[in-house]
């Protein structure tokens, strides 16, 4: 990223002194600028007050917890990345975070390098996925839905649906193998950067939001290959 990273504005939300400063500084050490907040209402306020790249929240904070921070982000912006930060190891609290759509959980302690191949991983990750639905023109009939792919919007008679940048990545991934079988490894190294267990939960929830955007048309199934991948099947 070089000389791109003094553009990226990161939000810092953790009520360890200690610690936040030490990851505020290793941060903007490698170039980035970055707010660090004390708790999980300021760091609302401060959200909601400007533009950030990237969101790093700790889950255990006073006044709001990372959790319900992450989930009033994303009611303001569906796109933004969000990691969380947190010395929890319960596999339950890892799928609810990725649940809320976090794009990673890095569990203290935390070697600082791969920490920040972890950030740079995500940020290089999204920026490629906006530059490819910028450069896509396409647009796919899917039963009784118009897909546009390029302003991320799933057309019906009834309704008009905005779909993140994820879901698009998705929708548009089983649109190219439709009626054929998309590769589950394919789809999260595509999307995710990795086919470890928590990026699957994740995948097998948005599946499970397309599902229900197409639940309208009895005709378009989306099906689960076990240990495969996913059929996007419309009949005719």
């Amino acid at each position: 990223m070089g000389k791109e990273k003094k553009n990226i504005q990161i939000l810092l939300a953790e009520d360890d002194a200690n610690l936040g400063f030490v990851v505020q500084d290793n941060l903007k050490s490698n170039g980035y600028k970055v707010t660090l907040c004390p708790d999980g209402e300021t760091a609302l306020k401060t959200f909601a007050s400007e533009h950030f790249d990237l969101c790093i929240l700790d889950v255990m904070m006073p006044k709001k917890d990372g959790f319900a921070v992450a989930q009033t982000i994303r009611d303001i912006n569906k796109e933004v990345p969000i990691v969380f930060l947190t010395a929890k190891t319960m596999q339950a609290d890892k799928v609810k975070g990725f649940t809320l759509g976090a794009d990673d959980y890095i569990t203290k302690p935390f070697d600082f390098e791969e920490f920040l191949l972890r950030i740079e991983s995500i940020l290089r990750r999204t920026q490629i996925l906006t530059q490819e639905a910028e450069k896509t023109v396409e647009h796919y009939t899917i039963g009784k839905y118009s897909f546009d792919v390029k302003n991320q919007v799933l057309n019906s008679v009834k309704e008009e649906k905005k779909l993140t940048k994820k879901e698009t990545r998705i929708l548009s991934f089983l649109c190219k193998h439709l009626n054929d079988i998309a590769p589950r490894e394919l789809i999260l190294k595509n999307i995710w950067g990795n086919d470890d267990y928590f990026s699957g939960r994740s995948m097998d929830v948005f599946i499970s939001k397309l599902r229900k955007y197409l639940s309208d048309d009895t005709n378009i199934q989306i099906s689960n290959i076990h240990g495969v991948g996913f059929k996007l099947e419309v009949k005719k």
